[in-house]
């Protein structure tokens, strides 16, 4: 049995539609036997996670599967194994590195 990580992507649609375009990318670890199983089960998995519900507003607020965008097999999983990685370029450094700052600090655990 090998591990996977697959990236799928789901469109989020609330109310009509009129809206900046969201795209919600959740990773998901898939135990296959090959390449093509651990595809066809993150599919799968990605049109069972549909949803749809109310929300505040009493829009219907929907997670549409769009498809496996990224699949990679994993080594060994033993501490500290890298699952995922993605490389950024931004014309501001700076402000990526405040970024990332933010996003730990919203972790709550630091000390």
């Amino acid at each position: 049995m090998n591990w996977y990580v697959a990236k799928l992507v789901f469109r989020v649609i609330s109310g009509d539609g009129d809206h900046q375009a969201q795209f919600d990318e959740q990773l998901r670890l898939i135990s296959a036997d090959n390449e093509l199983v651990a595809y066809e089960k993150a599919n799968r998995i990605g049109h069972a996670n549909q949803d749809s519900f109310k929300n505040i507003e009493k829009q219907t607020v929907k997670w549409q599967f769009i498809d496996v965008a990224e699949l990679n097999q994993l080594g060994e999983l033993t501490d500290g194994a890298e699952l995922y990685y993605n490389i950024h370029e931004t014309p501001d450094a700076d402000l990526y590195i405040a970024w990332a700052h933010h996003k730990s600090a919203l972790l709550g655990i630091r000390n």
